[in-house]
């Protein structure tokens, strides 16, 4: 089973956003990083989008959305505060090609969960926004995991 979980992209500054946290949108950079995002995952076996409610998150899989003709569903499971064994918890119900948009709080504690249930991660962690986790999962849940990047960053 691959799924993908993404760091939404970059977004307008939290303390210069006058409406609520949940509507703050990408900035032009993360609109770029979005598309790019698309771009390298246009050819995987994407079959499902499923997004945090925040409008950062369902922004940056939609272009991906876009492309491979799939709606982007929102799902609390992602937001803001999450806990790690909900996020999990819908990443098993999903299954096999689904895309995942989460928050730079669930992204961290999710990994350490899956790395302690038997997936070896692969090369440095990235939490930075906008890097894409590859998670191949077997069926004893254990399996491998690495970062990709952002799209407009240089590895760490």
């Amino acid at each position: 089973m691959t799924v993908y979980l993404v760091r939404h992209a970059q977004a307008g500054e939290r303390a210069k956003w006058e409406g609520t946290d949940l509507d703050r949108p990408l900035s032009g950079r993360g609109k770029r990083q979005a598309k790019a995002i698309a771009d390298r995952l246009d050819d995987e076996r994407i079959v499902r989008l499923v997004s945090s409610p925040y409008r950062r998150c369902v922004q940056t899989l939609e272009p991906l959305g876009t492309s491979l003709g799939l709606a982007v569903e929102t799902d609390d499971r992602l937001s803001e505060g999450a806990s790690f064994e909900d996020t999990l918890a819908l990443i098993d119900e999903l299954g096999d090609g689904a895309a995942l948009c989460s928050h730079g709080d669930v992204i961290p504690d999710t990994m350490s969960a899956l790395v302690r249930r038997g997936v070896e991660l692969e090369g440095e962690p990235d939490w930075r926004k906008a890097t894409v986790w590859v998670i191949d999962r077997d069926a004893t849940g254990g399996g491998s995991a690495h970062a990709l990047p952002p799209p407009d960053r240089a590895p760490v």
